[in-house]
């Protein structure tokens, strides 16, 4: 086990040096190897708490947002996926799934504990997935907990039957909002979560794969949907599963479907370039002692 601490937020210059390491792949039957990272004490910047709602489309609120923590712990995934032990370069890893569960409202100036480690991997058809398990704690309690799942090409043993972990809902629902997306903030939100992935800086840089011209960082995108879903309602219990199906390009033209159940609201987000989801996902209230992972660790539904 590779256990790392911070006592402030990991330097992006560090983690960005590492990714340029050479990489030997992880290899038929490989495992990715035991990495974990701590950040203590972390504490929210509220001129950065504002930047992030201004960016996401957030209503300003006294609350952290679900996403908030996603965003700003980025950098601790980062660290992982960067590590000179880690076996795929960084620049094949493709962000997938977002599974986010807040066990209590927190307050804008509250004080956490942020962890994450590699917590599972799984082979599919024609690549691999590894899943990242974050937790955060106030004074000790379990306050709310967020996985990533990263895809790479490329197969590295037996196709797992129960891939994936959780199905994604039905791409249906009724029109609940058109807006386009804006062409600004790009460096500003890259700060925050430490990702600066060219493909989101620089239209020239994503046309290079293929992209029509640089994409939103997710996060942003799932708050511009989280606003018209719940209003900005990030009170009590509450978990957001996504899965991130398609690019989001900057001035793109977008349509939020939505279908409200007793149960959850499930949605889906297409743009103008494809009638196909590039967001679909799920929000919903959940019992009190609810986690991300079961005992046996695979990703609760």
């Amino acid at each position: 086990m590779i256990e790392l601490e911070f006592r402030r937020r990991p330097a992006t210059l560090s983690y960005m040096r590492s990714a340029l390491r050479f990489r030997p792949g992880l290899g038929t039957g490989g495992r990715f190897p035991e990495i974990a990272v701590r950040w203590i004490g972390h504490r929210v910047d509220p001129r950065q708490l504002h930047e992030f709602l201004t960016l996401s489309g957030l209503a300003p609120t006294t609350l952290q947002p679900l996403l908030y923590l996603h965003s700003v712990s980025f950098p601790l995934q980062m660290v992982i996926l960067t590590h000179r032990k880690f076996p795929v370069p960084i620049w094949r890893m493709l962000q997938v799934r977002n599974h986010l569960l807040q066990h209590r409202s927190l307050p804008a100036d509250a004080s956490m504990d942020i962890a994450f480690r590699v917590a599972g991997q799984r082979s599919l058809e024609k690549g691999t997935e590894v899943d990242l398990l974050g937790e955060a704690r106030a004074k000790g309690e379990l306050v709310w907990e967020g996985l990533t799942s990263f895809y790479f090409r490329g197969r590295t043993g037996a196709m797992d039957i129960a891939s994936p972990p959780v199905q994604a809902p039905e791409p249906s629902g009724d029109l609940v909002a058109e807006l386009r997306m804006p062409n600004h903030g790009r460096w500003r939100f890259g700060a925050i979560t430490g990702d600066y992935n060219g493909i989101h800086l620089w239209d020239w840089y994503a046309r290079l794969f293929g992209f029509k011209r640089a994409l939103l960082h997710p996060q942003r995108v799932l708050g511009y949907c989280m606003e018209r879903l719940a209003q900005g309602n990030c009170e009590g219990m509450l978990r957001l599963d996504a899965w991130l199906k398609g690019p989001v390009h900057y001035r793109s033209e977008v349509r939020l479907h939505a279908r409200v159940s007793d149960a959850d609201t499930t949605f889906a987000l297409t743009t103008e370039d494809d009638a196909r989801p590039s967001i679909l996902g799920r929000l919903r209230r959940v019992a009190p002692g609810s986690r991300l992972v079961d005992i046996a660790g695979r990703i609760a539904s």
